[in-house]
């Protein structure tokens, strides 16, 4: 069964400046990398035994940031093994930037890089039509499984393409953080973009459940601080709320009645007070799912 079209990405306009605003005030990417470090090399050690070398998948991989990191981690727990890396992302302005990233990381340029311009669908399609199958000793879905309509497909699919004893890492927001209870509470006026249906990592975790997969779980606690938000036409705010919410202009996009229960909701429901800031739970879940 083939596994859904990914939907476009959305990263233009006032979604990239909100997105690059979030990414700083969160932290996101630091938390992230905080995880590999922790967690990886054990895990590295396992995939690799035995191992001459090493071939890494990355699913919506972006500007590469987080793949960086990974790969530094293999390269630093299992030196001197070679190591293929292929990359499957649609956005040719994100696939540019992480070709930039790779040409001035010198531990980089000795990795052979593959780049497949393409959908999740479109990758499946392509890997169909082949005779000859690659296969991955490790890969990663690090914020990505928004953006495909059918998740259990998707997983189905690439967790068919591990090696014995490989791994395929997923990283997603948390089962009752702020996300799930927003988007899950406001789904009727928030799921109409490039996110027609919200899942949470405990979604997921149902979906690995029902296919039977072995994973493992982890935490990754997280706060970004929205007080901005409930400042009256504050532009850092605004940015935030239009990120948050997926609107072009949250203020003119929603009714009012809808923009004050998201505001109440945001305050109430998905942060906590302290110091006089509003921080929001945008914590994510590591889920490591066994071949």
């Amino acid at each position: 069964m083939a596994s859904a079209e990914a939907v476009p990405t959305g990263y233009q306009g006032r979604y990239v400046q909100g997105f690059q605003m979030y990414l700083q005030r969160s932290q996101e990417h630091q938390v992230i990398q905080a995880f590999m470090d922790r967690v990886l090399p054990a895990e590295f050690a396992r995939i690799g035994e035995g191992k001459k070398s090493l071939d890494v998948l990355g699913v919506g991989s972006g500007g590469g940031e987080m793949d960086a990191h990974l790969l530094s981690v293999l390269q630093s727990k299992l030196p001197g093994i070679p190591i293929t890396a292929d990359v499957v992302e649609p956005s040719a302005e994100l696939t540019d930037s992480f070709r930039a990233l790779v040409a001035k990381t010198p531990s980089l340029q000795n990795v052979p890089f593959t780049w497949h311009l393409k959908t999740c669908a479109e990758y499946e399609s392509m890997v169909k039509e082949k005779k000859e199958t690659k296969r991955f000793d490790f890969m990663h879905m690090i914020q990505m499984l928004y953006y495909v309509t059918d998740c259990s497909a998707t997983i189905k699919f690439f967790h068919s393409l591990l090696r014995e004893n490989g791994q395929l890492l997923i990283i997603h927001e948390a089962a009752n953080g702020g996300w799930e209870k927003l988007w899950k509470t406001y789904r009727k006026e928030l799921c109409t973009k490039t996110i027609s249906s919200y899942l949470s990592a405990g979604d997921i975790r149902a979906l690995l459940q029902e296919m039977g997969l072995r994973y493992e779980e982890h935490s990754i606690p997280n706060t970004l601080d929205i007080s901005d938000c409930f400042l009256p036409g504050h532009q850092a705010g605004e940015q935030l709320l239009d990120f948050m919410t997926e609107q072009d202009h949250f203020h003119q996009s929603l009714t009012p009645e809808v923009r004050a229960g998201i505001l109440h909701l945001l305050r109430n429901g998905c942060s906590v007070e302290t110091e006089g800031r509003v921080l929001f739970d945008c914590s994510l879940t590591a889920l490591l799912v066994r071949a």
